[in-house]
């Protein structure tokens, strides 16, 4: 009897430990490690290109699809244009965000990271060569920048393949792209950018906007292969509540229908500023 109630005691208190540790990890975001001070640059280069010039000068460049963009300004259909940069991030397969990687890398000499099977895939295909890459997956963060720029890795709900058409015969062949992503990157001034890629709504965008709490989201408003206006509206306003969002991956083919006009209509009354922004146009942050 008498250990029968001590087991009970130290059941009830490890019990009580645990709730009390699910509970302190609930109440907030995840502690930022930053330096003071420094100016954030972020571009958009049309679908959900993006150019992010960070406080301390490096420069990442995410879902590069530029060359057969017909949104991205002429200018920018030069590589070279870009300058130089130091990490290609990947949110997944698809051609329209995968398009320019191996010539950019291949320009620039930069990293390229994404999902695990993505990555592997790119290398087995000669776009990069493995020691030029970095397979991370879903809520795993890298450094690849040095220790000032944490890079997360986070949820999708989207598809993800490579398709490769040979030149000789015309004929696709599709390759396994992992799972689709976004992206969490915490800048050396402690700014948290969001960079959705090509997602739906889902719950999850809740916990991902409780626990990193963004700064500012990339967040796509199309439709038909990713969130409809109203859809972004609501995972912005009820989810995110970032200080800012860009909206993007609009307009670029006929089903790309949502426009940032209908995302404001949509988000009404809400804290978050939005910079509805042209291909090719940047914003400085903070502002």
């Amino acid at each position: 009897m008498e250990l029968g109630r001590r087991r009970l005691l130290k059941f009830g208190a490890f019990a009580t430990v645990v709730a009390l540790a699910a509970c302190t990890t609930a109440t907030g975001p995840a502690p930022k490690v930053s330096m003071p001070g420094g100016k954030v640059e972020v571009q958009w280069l049309g679908q959900s290109t993006t150019k992010i010039t960070t406080p301390g000068g490096k420069i990442i460049v995410i879902d590069p699809f530029m060359t057969g963009n017909p949104k991205t300004p002429a200018e920018y259909k030069d590589l070279a244009k870009l300058g130089k940069v130091d990490l290609i991030l990947v949110t997944h397969g698809h051609g329209d965000h995968t398009g320019d990687v191996a010539a950019l890398h291949k320009l620039t000499d930069a990293m390229v990271a994404g999902n695990s099977d993505l990555v592997q895939n790119m290398v087995a295909l000669g776009w990069v060569p493995a020691a030029k890459t970095t397979r991370f997956n879903m809520s795993g963060s890298i450094r690849p920048l040095g220790p000032g720029i944490t890079i997360t890795q986070v949820e999708a709900t989207h598809s993800s393949d490579i398709t490769v058409t040979d030149p000789a015969t015309k004929k696709p062949t599709v390759h396994a792209g992992g799972s689709a992503c976004g992206f969490i990157v915490e800048l050396e001034n402690g700014f948290r950018i969001y960079h959705m890629g090509d997602t739906g709504l889902f719950s999850g965008l809740r916990l991902i906007g409780r626990y990193y709490a963004p700064d500012l989201i990339m967040i796509p408003i199309g439709g038909h292969f990713v969130m409809d206006p109203v859809a972004a509206a609501y995972a912005t306003n009820h989810y995110l509540k970032p200080k800012y969002a860009i909206p993007f991956h609009y307009g670029t083919i006929p089903v790309l229908a949502g426009t940032p006009q209908e995302y404001q209509q949509a988000l009404g009354s809400t804290s978050t500023r939005v910079f509805p922004i042209n291909p090719g146009e940047k914003v400085t942050f903070p502002l």
